[in-house]
């Protein structure tokens, strides 16, 4: 289903995980793989008095864009926050372990990963949590033969672990109603208190973690509007360019000498964590 906006643009935001697979996928060439009705259902939440979903939140949509063999791994976020138990998981790791095998038979294979996600399924604990282990190898063993592109559109926005497999994507695309921290701010507000991070503000939070943020702070590689065609462009155009030389993850130590820079005792501002990363973009 299309969601026009009022400048004549395909919403990307209010799509569905299948809508945005099939969005970035060459048309006519999308296959579902592990798909609602193969019975993958968690096994977890009916004891817990939670229904499941047919695709466990998770799309694997195989096709090819631009021409070259890909696949979609799309989280949906209107299902338990596009939380991530075991079976959501795997789906996930595995398909990128596939990816990376057949690059190593000389079949090229690129990955794009939508986020929107709260990070590991409460529900499913530990097991979502080796789920998530599993997909951070995943994503830096294939990257090691094909870009793999993370988007971060919204609603849900990339939180927990799942953060850090955004942060382990070779590029990542977000747009202004993107957020991206290893926290929530629900978490940091119960944890810290509403005087430190109020999770009601929402001009607060976004000004902390939305998607221009994360761009002036060089923990995001393109920033585009809520525009399907604007997002596929962008996809595309990241995947012909290949890994870049060095992924953002492999320079730690530029990041970790940052934040040994800023005295934590201070109550920070949107331009306090701009200042600590001034460079990080360019260096």
């Amino acid at each position: 289903m299309n969601h026009p906006s009022l400048l004549g643009r395909e919403s990307f935001v209010e799509l569905g995980a299948r809508a945005r697979a099939h969005a970035l996928l060459d048309a006519g060439t999308v296959r579902e793989l592990a798909g609602p009705f193969d019975g993958l259902v968690s096994p977890w939440l009916a004891r817990q008095g939670v229904v499941p979903q047919a695709d466990d939140g998770v799309i694997v949509a195989k096709g090819r864009i631009d021409g070259h063999g890909a696949v979609v791994l799309a989280i949906e976020g209107a299902f338990q926050g596009g939380s991530l138990g075991e079976v959501g998981g795997a789906k996930i790791a595995g398909a990128l372990e596939l990816a990376a095998q057949d690059n190593r038979r000389g079949v090229p294979t690129r990955a794009v990963i939508l986020f929107e996600t709260g990070g590991v399924r409460l529900q499913e604990a530990n097991l979502g949590l080796a789920a998530i282990a599993e997909i951070h190898a995943g994503i830096v063993d294939l990257r090691r033969y094909q870009a793999v592109v993370g988007v971060i559109a919204g609603q849900v926005g990339c939180f927990g672990g799942m953060s850090i497999a955004a942060g382990l994507c070779s590029y990542l695309v977000v747009t202004r109603e993107a957020r991206l921290g290893l926290n929530g701010p629900a978490v940091i507000e119960q944890e810290a208190g509403v005087a430190e991070y109020d999770s009601r503000d929402r001009p607060f939070i976004w000004s902390f973690t939305g998607g221009e943020q994360r761009i002036a702070t060089g923990l995001a590689d393109r920033y585009v509007e809520d525009d399907s065609a604007a997002i596929r462009a962008t996809v595309r155009a990241l995947l012909a360019a290949g890994p870049p030389a060095t992924h953002r993850s492999e320079r730690y130590a530029h990041y970790l000498a940052r934040l040994r820079s800023y005295d934590p005792a201070r109550q920070p501002e949107p331009q306090t964590v701009r200042d600590i990363y001034a460079d990080g973009a360019s260096s």
